[in-house]
């Protein structure tokens, strides 16, 4: 745990798996010293969260920043889409982070980047390797405690190396055969990168899941929806198959077409199950 006074090596009350409560990445704690010599103490109380997210285990963070790239490995805007969905069902902001831009000589990031700006995103395109955009994305981060989310072998721990060198993480490679990246974070951590300012690094994931989320409840979590989620004709409109829906009417215009598309596939699977 860290403190005012340094960081200390703190046992949990067994209290805590009593009520089946778990400490986590970024909890605000009570603790006890022990012994002040030796950095020891005992978890006395977790405080109230005021955000917490389920994968990567995490809470009180400020923002998610969920990087992808579009080319090394291939971007899934599948997965992009589910864990914005994922932030916005926690009421958690997010700025998207385009990395590896310098190897995208087809310019993809260009396209996918203006679809999330429609939706109302923060989108950051940088390069870890050329130092290009990382000003930009430093200052977003400053003076909140951001974790860094996304897919394995997207660059999170080389932008984090770039970003703040003092820490020198561990950076993999991607694998040839599978274009997907190793597990080289293997443990969330907090780290202090200057004052005020936070970061969490985070393992990736390559998938997960939305189906906690009632897919009436889905439109709500697409901020470029929401405008004109009162103008349906129907009450209970999900945006799919209804006449007079003000959502379709502006698909093309100001909610970007293939991501409305997507919205359409995770409605019809859930009508499907």
């Amino acid at each position: 745990m860290t403190t005012t006074e340094g960081e200390f090596v703190c046992q949990a009350r067994g209290l805590f798996r009593k009520q089946g409560v778990t400490p986590i990445v970024g909890d605000f704690v009570e603790i006890s010293v022990v012994d002040r010599a030796k950095a020891v103490g005992y978890l006395q109380k977790i405080l109230p969260r005021r955000s917490e997210l389920a994968r990567p285990k995490v809470a009180n963070i400020d923002q998610v920043v969920l990087v992808c790239a579009t080319v090394a490995p291939p971007i899934n805007l599948d997965v992009v889409d589910g864990f914005l969905i994922v932030c916005e069902n926690q009421g958690i902001d997010a700025v998207l982070c385009i990395n590896k831009i310098d190897l995208d000589k087809d310019k993809q990031y260009l396209q996918i980047a203006k679809s999330f700006e429609m939706a109302k995103y923060k989108v950051i395109c940088v390069s870890a390797a050329e130092n290009i955009g990382l000003d930009a994305l430093r200052e977003a981060m400053a003076g909140k405690t951001s974790i860094l989310a996304g897919p394995s072998g997207v660059g999170k721990s080389s932008i984090l190396n770039s970003l703040y060198p003092q820490y020198s993480l561990e950076v993999g490679e991607l694998s040839e055969k599978i274009q997907r990246g190793k597990h080289t974070t293997r443990h969330t951590s907090l780290l202090e990168v200057s004052e005020n300012t936070f970061v969490v690094d985070s393992p990736g994931f390559t998938s997960f899941s939305i189906a906690h989320i009632d897919k009436e409840h889905l439109q709500n979590c697409y901020r470029e929806f929401i405008p004109y989620l009162e103008e349906c004709y129907y009450i209970d409109c999900i945006h799919v198959s209804e006449h007079d829906c003000a959502v379709k009417e502006r698909v093309g215009l100001n909610i970007d077409t293939d991501r409305y598309e997507r919205y359409v596939r995770y409605v019809v699977g859930r009508n499907d199950e």
